[in-house]
């Protein structure tokens, strides 16, 4: 699913990987690439119990040497770690369906703060020395 991700995110995935570790980095690119090294781990599982079969079941090994029990165990084994890629390839799949495109981000957008400023007109008048106070009541 690198292809995926390189076009999803327009960088190779070895940069990915610098980018998801970053401060400035999306909970959406963390994610992504958290799932993508889940996913390689259970690739490489499939991929060592294949070779293990394959190494039991070749021509030139002896039959004595087959274990019925040992393929079984092989074969659940087998089929856990390829439900677990499937699951992990479609949440990635899901992930990366559900971003926007490059062209559909939102860009960071700059603010800068306005400042009004004023001056006062001068009063056109100056105040009464008791301006403002309380005048006392008349009986």
């Amino acid at each position: 699913m690198d292809s995926e991700l390189r076009e999803v995110f327009g960088i190779p995935v070895s940069e990915l990987y610098e980018a998801a570790c970053g401060p400035d980095a999306s909970p959406a690119l963390a994610r992504a690439m958290e799932l993508r090294s889940f996913l390689a781990l259970t690739e490489e599982q499939v991929a060592r119990v294949r070779d293990r079969v394959h190494a039991d079941m070749r021509p030139d090994r002896d039959m004595g040497e087959l274990s019925a029990d040992q393929l079984r165990f092989d074969a659940q084994w087998l089929e856990a770690a390829l439900e677990a890629r499937d699951g992990y390839r479609t949440a990635l799949g899901e992930l990366l369906r559900t971003m926007p495109t490059l062209d559909q981000r939102p860009r960071p957008v700059r603010m800068t703060q306005l400042r009004a400023t004023t001056t006062l007109a001068p009063p056109a008048a100056p105040a009464p020395s008791r301006a403002g106070a309380a005048r006392p009541r008349r009986p």
